[in-house]
């Protein structure tokens, strides 16, 4: 695109099968890395044994426990048990075919299954919208799932935007900013402010009337971004991965248990003790039944979100990467392996003058597409 500036994906946590960012090495990238391919990447999506990009010019490439390529696609969704192509068809005008593979195939030999994608009149403008946003499937009426049945309809009244699969929970966005979510719910990743599962999706009503413009998935979290950057988190908070105070993380701080970091006003950090509005020492919080606000540091609005296992990432509208969560191999990008119960900025990225654009999360590593910044 003319007048488009230079980008490129960086990648940094979990590469021990020598996965991208790793490039054949095994230990953990604690700081942001350029991926080999990164100018000509368009889409990552990663499990937790290997990683898929696919190159603007449409070619899939395996790097981890599997290695492959292949020509002719347009998205990819990488699971641990299934990996799935969307290619296009064999002729113009063919529409798209959806091929599943197990992934030690390496896309060599006759895929698991085969869906032939066709779709006609008014659902192409959808299926153009839909395009790159695996697992939902061109024309929104449909998506893969992880497990059997792999190919899922959904409800046409649902108006599908965009969908996410965490571990056991998936969410659903609508065209008009609503949000559903369904599956199993013993760690509040619904956000139905229960723990039980739903079999259907539902509509989440503690966030009717407040238009969602992203949703997030990880392992047993969720987390959605408001049309106006507001953050909403709930789900499991174990490892600090919705940014609320987490036992695990203070009794790793002791004898320092209660202190949190924030900011002065001239952006200096200052240790205080974490209480509540009463001046009571906060609670600690494990499960976060319902969407809870969340307010990122300096009062900044998110753009973008995405969910690992137990880890999360905001890019914010000024282009700033936040990460927060579990942090054991290196995927907050803070150059260490520590966890935080409280979003962090990653620094490199302001170092090196970049402003992110992007940011998917793979179970226990993060990948940010980022451009050089405009000339003030």
């Amino acid at each position: 695109m003319a007048g488009e500036r230079p980008g490129a994906w960086f990648g940094f946590g979990f590469c021990g099968f020598g996965q991208a960012p790793g490039s054949g090495h095994v230990r953990p990238v604690c700081s942001p890395k350029p991926l080999q391919a990164g100018a000509d990447t368009c889409r990552v999506s990663a499990s937790w044994s290997y990683t898929a990009v696919v190159t603007r010019g449409g070619r899939v490439e395996l790097s981890g426990s599997t290695i492959g390529a292949e020509g002719s696609c347009r998205d990819v969704w990488a699971q641990e048990g299934l990996l799935v192509v969307l290619r296009e068809g064999p002729g113009p005008g063919s529409g798209a075919l959806l091929q599943a593979w197990a992934p030690g195939s390496a896309l060599r030999g006759e895929p698991l299954w085969v869906q032939k994608m066709e779709v006609e009149g008014e659902d192409k403008a959808a299926c153009e919208a839909q395009a790159g946003m695996l697992p939902l499937l061109p024309g929104a009426c449909s998506y893969v799932s992880r497990k059997p049945p792999f190919y899922r309809t959904l409800a046409p009244e649902l108006l599908a935007r965009r969908l996410e699969l965490g571990a056991e929970h998936a969410l659903l966005l609508g065209w008009a900013g609503q949000v559903f979510s369904w599956g199993g719910g013993r760690h509040g990743q619904l956000g139905h402010g229960s723990l039980e599962a739903e079999p259907e999706p539902r509509l989440l009503e503690a966030l009717q009337g407040l238009p969602m413009a992203e949703v997030a998935a990880g392992g047993w979290h969720s987390v959605c971004v408001s049309e106006t950057g507001d953050v909403y988190v709930w789900g499991w908070n174990e490892s600090g991965q919705l940014a609320l105070p987490t036992r695990s993380l203070a009794e790793d701080r002791a004898p320092a248990a209660v202190e949190a970091t924030g900011l002065n006003k001239d952006e200096s950090e200052v240790k205080r003790a974490a209480v509540g509005e009463d001046g009571a020492p906060a609670p600690f919080i494990s499960i976060q039944p319902f969407p809870a606000l969340l307010d990122l540091p300096l009062g900044s609005d998110a753009a973008k979100a995405s969910c690992g296992s137990r880890h999360t990432a905001v890019v914010t509208r000024t282009g700033e990467l936040y990460t927060w969560g579990w942090g054991k191999y290196g995927q907050l990008g803070h150059k260490d392996t520590t966890s935080l119960d409280r979003p962090c900025r990653v620094e490199y990225f302001m170092d090196k003058q970049l402003q992110v654009k992007a940011v998917t999360c793979g179970p226990w590593n993060t990948y940010v597409y980022a451009v050089e910044k405009a000339d003030c």
